[in-house]
């Protein structure tokens, strides 16, 4: 049975790669939660299974006893692991909240940009995709902090979109990350690890 959830994680950190932002939002309307396990079978009939399985021919995903150890003791930790923040991408799509780590995710990578044209250009996606009203990614903001962002969304800085992430970060601290270290799916996580020994084994394996 563990080498069963292995493969089917292993499976979903390659298709998590694969998908498309329309990928990503279909489902979402649905009101009913549904666990890990049934979103992952939705997920995977949306996308092609040959390029899943081309993915797995070329990837590894193999957490350590240690890795899933160290992302019970922080948020930060939990992201900083490719694995560990696919995992909580599996477990936010559970809940239909992954808009937050979307966004997040999405200004981390707008702070490594340099030049204006990059920074306004990604700064107007941001904007589109998560900020505006009734954006398809639309992320809970207060009056203040989406008005900050929209009046700097013509001389956008690598600070832009700090105090929402800030935010977005916080929300994700305080709820839903408690919630996915006392999940099911967490605890099977750890539970295949140490079953494996040193790591949880791959599909290619």
């Amino acid at each position: 049975m563990r080498e069963n959830l292995a493969r089917v994680l292993s499976l979903e950190m390659a298709f998590i790669d694969s998908m498309t932002p329309t990928d990503l939002s279909a489902d979402k309307k649905g009101k009913k939660k549904k666990n890990w396990r049934h979103r992952i079978q939705f997920l995977l009939k949306t996308n092609s299974s040959q390029s899943v399985m081309h993915q797995m021919k070329n990837r590894s995903y193999r957490p350590s006893v240690d890795d899933v150890n160290q992302w019970a003791q922080s948020l930060d930790k939990l992201l900083s692991h490719k694995y560990g923040k696919a995992a909580f991408r599996i477990f936010l799509k559970s809940e239909f909240c992954e808009e937050n780590i979307e966004f997040w995710t999405a200004c981390e990578d707008f702070k490594t940009l340099t030049s204006h044209k990059d920074l306004l250009s990604k700064a107007n996606s941001i904007y589109e995709e998560f900020i505006k009203s009734e954006a398809s990614k639309e992320i809970n903001l207060d009056f203040h902090t989406k008005n900050g962002i929209i009046q700097s969304l013509h001389t956008p800085s690598a600070t832009s979109f700090l105090a929402a992430q800030k935010k977005i970060y916080s929300l994700m601290e305080n709820n839903s990350y408690p919630r996915f270290i006392h999940s099911d799916l967490y605890n099977e996580l750890c539970a295949a690890a140490r079953g494996e020994g040193k790591h949880i084994k791959s599909l290619s394996n």
